[in-house]
């Protein structure tokens, strides 16, 4: 069975959205402040594009939509879709308004879509493996979480959208911080803050470059956290301690190198452990998350990650901005 969609913000992620539809999706429209985005994506007459993004959701026969613009107008467009009824997929954060999203959640109970959330991350080659191994329990309990996701920025680099308040919403705390908590979340359940810092080191701007976390969980796990776009070299590192071996995850692809998971597992007599490499030279992970939300839709199965996951997430960054 195919599900009419509709994309709405056609920039960067839009346009990775659409290059990984699965086939079970049909684009019957495309919306964004700059039609000639839309153009980027497609340039079949099929396809009805708009300036105006609630004419997409005029059309009778649209099943769901992408969400994929600016973090402020995230939780604004989603509200509009749920009081219409369309299934969605929202980029991450979801939005930057804890009262927005919570507004958007106790109107679900009534309207009752599906919602998911982009959480790109857990759906890496890497990230998916390392679940499976934590599942099998031979590593016994998570002890603590570290990790550090860099980017290396470019000339103008701050005067890009990301920082920008008021399409942001943050600095690095919110853009790829985020991704970190979520995973981590993914990984050790809900978190608590212990300490964090948020710091702007090198990029001319009032946002944050940097910011370093400490979380915990309710078992009193821990993750240290680090988001940099000062790393000068894109850099993926997700590390997992457990009391009888070490997840190690590198990379992301492309400019973050090869997709790596090594496993080091101890033995016995303690001592140098064993260890073990996978390889990963494909990204799925977009084509992957689509056929999720597909899958959501079409099997009426509950959204993971969504909007409960962005909730959380989203306290724990507004309450580290409130705090710095």
């Amino acid at each position: 069975m195919k599900l009419n969609i509709g994309i709405i913000g056609c920039g960067l992620i839009g346009n990775k959205r659409f290059k990984n539809l699965p086939k079970n999706f049909n684009l019957i429209a495309c919306s964004d402040i700059d039609l000639n985005n839309t153009l980027k994506l497609t340039t079949s007459k099929k396809i009805k594009r708009f300036k105006n993004w609630k004419k997409v959701f005029e059309l009778k026969n649209l099943d769901a939509v992408i969400i994929s613009t600016y973090h402020t107008s995230l939780s604004k467009i989603l509200y509009y879709a749920v009081k219409k009824k369309i299934n969605s997929f929202v980029e991450k954060p979801a939005g930057t308004k804890i009262d927005s999203l919570l507004k958007i959640i106790n109107l679900n109970k009534k309207k009752k879509i599906k919602i998911r959330v982009g959480f790109n991350h857990r759906f890496h080659p890497s990230i998916i493996k390392a679940k499976n191994l934590i599942k099998k329990g031979d590593l016994g309990k998570i002890m603590y979480i570290r990790s550090s996701y860099g980017h290396g920025g470019r000339l103008g680099y701050n005067k890009e959208w990301r920082f920008k308040y008021n399409l942001s919403g943050g600095g690095e705390l919110i853009d790829k911080g985020s991704h970190l908590i979520d995973l981590c979340q993914y990984f050790l359940g809900d978190l608590k803050i212990i300490s964090s810092d948020l710091n702007t080191f090198f990029w001319k701007t009032k946002l944050e470059d940097n910011c370093f976390l400490l979380l915990k969980n309710k078992n009193s796990s821990r993750a240290f956290l680090h988001s940099s776009c000062t790393e000068w070299k894109n850099k993926f590192i997700f590390e997992i301690f457990c009391k009888y071996g070490k997840i190690e995850i590198n990379g992301l692809g492309k400019s973050y190198g090869i997709e790596k998971l090594i496993l080091y597992k101890m033995k016995k007599k303690m001592g140098k452990p064993s260890v073990k490499t996978w390889s990963f030279k494909r990204d799925n992970s977009w084509k992957v998350e689509m056929i999720e939300f597909y899958k959501d839709i079409r099997f009426n199965r509950k959204c993971k990650p969504g909007l409960l996951e962005a909730y959380k997430n989203l306290n724990i960054i507004k309450k580290i901005y409130k705090s710095n």
